[in-house]
């Protein structure tokens, strides 16, 4: 029996350390590792549960091919070099007959490992196919804060364990992130802070809070103008730190004025009162975290919300006082890695968001997919879906589970888990970093996606060196600047490091400072951050999603069953139109109509329905169908949280 020192992969803001033991090959248990002191001691469900995932019956084990439309079964096992040459095949002809843009690299992070995703890039990187521009999670939340910061990275966790408040905006942290949440927790039990929550819907993170603000889902502008402005006129800014360190301060001022408490109570829905409250506590309780999370910033204008938000720890003096993600603070070679600073040419790339509708035009005629289910995550799934589904079009899919996607592929390709191979992960939140050890041998025929990738390489003949370039080799030039102290030889010694983060006082601005005021941008963004108006359409809802504490994204429904088909609905609402706790209820638009449970509950507001993320409707209709292809005009993200609906008793007018 032996202990193996390994990293969690999940894309997820914790990334923890985790000890697995193992007897003759098998996992017999699975813990947090105590030595990163801000993962240490616990998993949350996904980590407890990966044991089960790894030895699931939906494991892809061979290498399989698609079936003619109808027959059963819908896949049948072949071997790897036939597998592989299909592969090659179809890459060649589509290059030939449509050119190497014809081809779709679909990736993401359902494995954020540098080797198990980053790396096996470079392939695709030398073939000059077409990637995307991954702003499904999280970018347009970065581009928003990057107008007045430059990046956006903020504090460090250790430095909001120490924070007099921290007020979780738009971040369901007990779930998403439980680790963050108990560093929250101590630094109230240790030294008094106070915990704040700020969403729409009464989320296990606002029922644990001191404070919660509950606003109209999409008013976040408009109640962060309320705010500043309450610090303004109760002399509770910092002025000497605005007038040294921001630029475009008087017109900020100026806006803010204009949004008068009353104005602010009747776009948010918030109390004047309450307000006044949440600003008081502000001024009181210094320094403030404010964790910006990743849902905020999920509507068609998360991006204003986003960068809204930031510029509030400005006011109180405070240098990037905000906690959103810290991917751009650290030093990583990214291109070295994926090949993308090495290709011949630039990368073409398309908007993540809105690429159902490219799939369903046929623009690519072939696909490949790792590290992600696009037939269940992303908006526009009727699109998506057709699109997997044409004729000339080639799907595919190397993964480790029977996914969607997997199911609609022509062939799939097995990858063993985290747990099956040696890589590394680079935090994006806390600053902790150590090598992830392989636990346990591949099961069935899994490979690395850098073996396939180099397999690939050699029967398509292609010639770069870089191709064939020893993974560590690589990562080794590429960490150069990461760590503080060491580097990649003491991470494969077994020690852990810490990442080295961007100065918090340096601001890759035009000005050099925090600037209220934005610098002109080519697609005319607005300089300061604006209040779109709220559509009041007549028994229109807003349907808000979020994730769940069993399941990241649609993973470990083999492990903890279906993602429930609920929906929640304010009593009010569900007296008005006779929908009763439990009762079928048909969601729609124009886009789809699912159907699911209601749930009653006072949680969400009148008007406001929320569903688990990424559910399938009991009619077999995944949400994710009701949310357009429409893109952010700020950093191109999704509306996952601005979709607008109906409801009614299912099978009713």
């Amino acid at each position: 029996m032996r202990t193996v020192k390994t990293v969690c992969h999940r894309d997820c803001p914790d990334t923890c350390f985790m000890d697995v033991t193992v007897d003759r090959g098998k996992i017999v248990t699975v813990r947090g590792s105590r030595v990163n002191p801000i993962t240490g001691g616990f998993l949350c469900p996904r980590g407890n549960g990966d044991p089960q995932r790894v030895y699931s019956p939906d494991r892809v084990l061979y290498p399989h091919a698609g079936s003619a439309a109808g027959t059963h079964p819908p896949h049948t096992r072949i071997s790897w070099d036939a597998a592989l040459d299909t592969v090659v095949d179809r890459i060649q002809s589509t290059i030939k007959q449509h050119g190497s843009d014809a081809i779709l690299l679909y990736d993401y992070a359902g494995n954020t490992g540098l080797l198990a995703w980053h790396y096996p890039k470079r392939l695709w990187s030398a073939l000059g196919a077409t990637t995307t521009d991954y702003a499904l999670c999280s970018r347009s939340g970065h581009t928003g804060i990057g107008l007045h910061y430059g990046m956006s990275y903020g504090l460090s966790l250790e430095e909001v364990a120490a924070s007099k408040l921290i007020l979780f905006w738009g971040h369901n942290a007990r779930i998403s992130a439980p680790h963050i949440w108990t560093l929250a927790h101590k630094a109230r039990k240790d030294h008094g802070a106070v915990i704040g929550c700020i969403d729409p819907r009464k989320s296990p993170t606002a029922e644990a809070a001191d404070l919660w603000v509950q606003p109209r889902p999409g008013s976040d502008v408009a109640l962060c103008y309320g705010i500043a402005r309450h610090l303004i006129l109760k002399n509770g800014i910092d002025q000497a730190f605005v007038e040294r360190h921001t630029t475009g301060f008087d017109a900020y001022a100026e806006a803010a004025d204009a949004w008068t408490a009353q104005r602010v109570e009747n776009a948010t829905g918030v109390a004047k009162e309450a307000v006044a409250r949440l600003g008081e506590s502000l001024m009181a309780n210094r320094p403030a975290a404010f964790m910006i999370g990743f849902g905020l910033q999920k509507s068609l204008q998360g991006a204003e919300a986003t960068r809204a938000v930031s510029l509030l720890p400005a006011l109180l003096g405070q240098h990037r006082g905000f906690h959103y993600s810290n991917g751009q603070g650290t030093d990583v070679d990214w291109p070295t890695i994926d090949g993308s600073g090495l290709a011949d040419k630039p990368i073409r790339s398309v908007s993540q968001v809105e690429i159902g509708r490219r799939l369903a035009a046929g623009e690519f005629k072939f696909i490949y997919v790792m590290g992600s289910n696009p037939a269940m995550t992303l908006p526009d799934q009727n699109a998506v879906r057709q699109g997997l589904a044409r004729e000339d079009v080639f799907v595919v899919v190397h993964d480790t589970h029977w996914s969607e996607t997997a199911q609609q592929a022509d062939v799939v390709l097995p990858a063993p888990t985290f747990l099956e191979k040696q890589d590394l992960v680079i935090p994006d939140h806390h600053g902790y970093s150590r090598l992830s050890e392989k636990v346990l041998e591949p099961l069935g025929e899994s490979r690395h996606e850098i073996w396939v990738m180099q397999q690939l390489a050699r029967r398509l003949k292609l010639a770069a060196p870089w191709l064939q370039e020893k993974p560590w080799a690589v990562l080794e030039k590429a960490l150069g600047q990461t760590y503080r102290k060491g580097d990649l030889n003491n991470i494969l010694a077994g020690e852990v490091l810490r990442l080295k983060l961007r100065p918090k006082k340096r601001y890759q601005t035009p000005s050099g400072k925090i600037d209220f005021l934005a610098a002109p941008t080519p697609d005319g963004v607005a300089p300061l951050p604006t209040q779109h108006p709220l559509d009041q359409e007549p028994n229109a809802f807003v349907l808000l999603n979020s994730a769940i504490a069993n399941y990241t994204h649609s993973q470990f429904t083999d492990v903890y069953g279906p993602i429930a088909p609920i929906v929640w609905i304010h009593p009010e609402d569900a007296y008005r139109l006779s929908i009763e706790e439990g009762g079928l209820v048909s969601v729609s638009n124009a886009s789809a109509c699912a159907t699911l449970h209601a749930r009653i509950t006072d949680h969400v507001l009148p008007g406001t329905l929320w569903a688990p993320r990424p559910a399938n409707g009991l009619n077999g209709i995944p949400l994710n169908a009701l949310t357009p292809g429409s893109s952010q005009k700020i950093g191109a993200g999704p509306g996952f949280n601005s979709v607008k609906v109906t409801i009614q008793p299912a099978g009713g007018n």
